[in-house]
């Protein structure tokens, strides 16, 4: 069934965009320099929070309830810095942000991360005075569309307008798409996540484009989420994790192994019903890990017993995944590539030694 279209022109407004925040990040004063706010992990002491960087309304990687309490598997790793940080993983200040603003915020150290399903890319990692402490999500983006079109791949999208969300890497991985398979179309872009939705939903755009496990997320939001079917292709690579200003080895790396911890846990088998007594294990990588043997915090700034403070409040990966995107969570995701190296999938963390 042939597709209706509001023109043919893809939109680069949205890659200009990008481009032209690339470019303020090189031309930013001297005084943003990470050496002259001094040292982060000292601030954030100082401080008593952390202040994190989310997305505004993302079911099950970052979302407030009716009580303004947030959950996610990204606000799960705010929760676990806290934990290493001050033992209590409460001490978290969410910033919500929007695509377009996310970098901005912490370039200019309104927050001290993101943890926002930020995709991982050449340009965000060289040019924008940034680093990715790792990845806590493997995706990939595709297409939703109606049922009614009767379309079953990608391929059938010549001629479609594309909802997309502005600021994202959406734009050029669809505009990318479209070229490479000969096809013509045009992207529309919306501020948010919620307003791209909604706008497909209102019929505004024949497909709308997002992250695969997104868009399962976002088809719950729809009047008649049964109406609507995600197609198989998977255009891109979507490396999703949490990013950090450049400058400030100390912090880099609490981020960074906080999010190794989680993974080296679950590895080893240790979540938040055992980490005490997993403390007296005989087994030499929990025991290091847990900060009975050895002591691996220091290099960091943080306690010996770091790790079994995240991984007693908050759990380990599997824990955390499971909980909010996993089988027994409202999402019902399958682990796929977000399984452990040992079970098939992509996580595989350094270990503690």
């Amino acid at each position: 069934m042939p597709v209706a279209t509001a023109g043919l022109a893809m939109r680069t407004a949205g890659i200009a965009s990008f481009v032209a925040l690339a470019v303020s990040a090189l031309l930013a004063p001297a005084a943003m320099a990470t050496g002259e706010r001094g040292d982060l992990l000292t601030q954030v002491r100082q401080r008593g929070t952390i202040r994190c960087g989310v997305a505004p309304s993302l079911p099950g990687f970052s979302m407030p309830d009716s009580r303004g309490d947030w959950t996610g598997l990204d606000v799960d790793l705010c929760r676990a810095l806290a934990a290493a940080i001050f033992d209590d993983p409460a001490r978290v200040t969410f910033v919500p942000l929007s695509s377009q603003d996310r970098f901005t915020a912490l370039q200019t150290g309104e927050v001290d991360l993101l943890s926002r399903s930020s995709t991982w890319s050449m340009t965000r990692d060289t040019v924008l005075g940034l680093r990715f402490a790792g990845i806590n999500f493997y995706g990939g983006e595709g297409f939703m569309v109606r049922k009614a079109l009767g379309i079953g791949s990608a391929l059938q999208l010549g001629g479609a307008t594309v909802c997309a969300e502005q600021g994202t890497t959406t734009e050029l991985n669809v505009a990318d798409f479209f070229r490479r398979h000969g096809l013509q179309g045009e992207i529309v872009t919306y501020r948010g996540g919620d307003e791209a939705v909604d706008a497909y939903g209102a019929g505004r755009c024949d497909a709308y484009a997002y992250d695969r496990a997104g868009l399962a997320i976002q088809r719950t939001k729809l009047a008649k989420p049964q109406e609507h079917v995600i197609l198989p292709e998977t255009i891109s690579k979507e490396p999703l994790g949490p990013v950090v200003r450049q400058g400030d080895e100390r912090w880099f790396g609490v981020v960074k192994w906080t999010l190794f911890a989680m993974l080296d846990a679950e590895e080893l088998g240790i979540g938040r019903d055992n980490a005490l007594a997993m403390r007296a294990s005989e087994n030499p990588e929990a025991r290091r890990l847990m900060g009975t043997e050895g002591d691996f915090g220091g290099a960091l700034g943080l306690s010996r017993d770091w790790a079994f403070r995240i991984v007693s409040h908050v759990g380990n990966y599997g824990e955390s995944f499971e909980s909010n995107l996993g089988k027994s969570s409202a999402l019902g995701l399958e682990r796929g590539l977000n399984a452990l190296w040992t079970k098939g999938g992509l996580h595989y963390a350094p270990p503690v030694r």
